[in-house]
């Protein structure tokens, strides 16, 4: 379909990367695939807009889980609070698109909102958080990191869940049975 990664770890598969390499990586990857979903038409924007939509789903559990207790120690509650809410408000138009038609207005201007709220999100996480982030744990902490986020991901749901969205706690709980869920349904759709 195009040369963008189509899976989250893809981008940093070193086992030298940070934590925060392995994230920016994957902001590159989004960016790249919103770009890609605006520029087809038909089956092929579905299709990259399904790539977009787990690679989203995926990488927000997996940060949700292992960045923000370490970056609440580091930037503060306030902060990694208002990162989960963005996550959060994200996922719902997030499941509201993948409801609707990839060809139809409507969803073109859904599309907009959610690109403007996610790269926002992700250039606050850039600026705010992850130099926090680096700053307050060593180089072997950051990897370790990585590895912990690299085998979230592989356990991650591929769907938008607004119930858990935003919540470490709700991820913890339900994010296995619905990553199965998920991993099902798109064995059958052929995703």
């Amino acid at each position: 379909m195009s040369k963008v990664h189509t899976r989250p770890g893809e981008a940093a598969d070193r086992a030298d990367d940070d934590v925060v390499s392995v994230l920016v990586a994957q902001h590159g990857m989004i960016k790249d695939l919103f770009n890609e979903v605006k520029s087809r038409e038909g089956e092929l924007k579905q299709r990259a807009f399904d790539v977009l939509r787990e690679l989203l789903a995926v990488h927000e559990t997996a940060e949700e889980l292992i960045v923000r207790s370490a970056a609440r120690d580091t930037v503060g509650k306030a902060e990694t609070d208002a990162r989960n809410q963005e996550e959060a408000d994200a996922t719902r138009v997030l499941e509201e698109l993948e409801k609707r038609d990839a060809d139809l207005p409507e969803f073109d201007l859904l599309f907009s909102k959610l690109e403007r709220m996610v790269l926002e999100h992700a250039e606050r996480e850039e600026r705010e958080e992850f130099p926090a982030l680096r700053a307050g744990r060593t180089k072997d902490e950051l990897r370790e990191m990585a590895r912990r986020l690299r085998e979230a991901e592989e356990a991650a749901p591929t769907h938008a869940h607004p119930m858990a969205a935003g919540s470490p706690k709700a991820q913890r709980l339900t994010g296995p049975f619905a990553a199965m869920l998920d991993r099902a349904r798109d064995r059958l759709s052929g995703a």
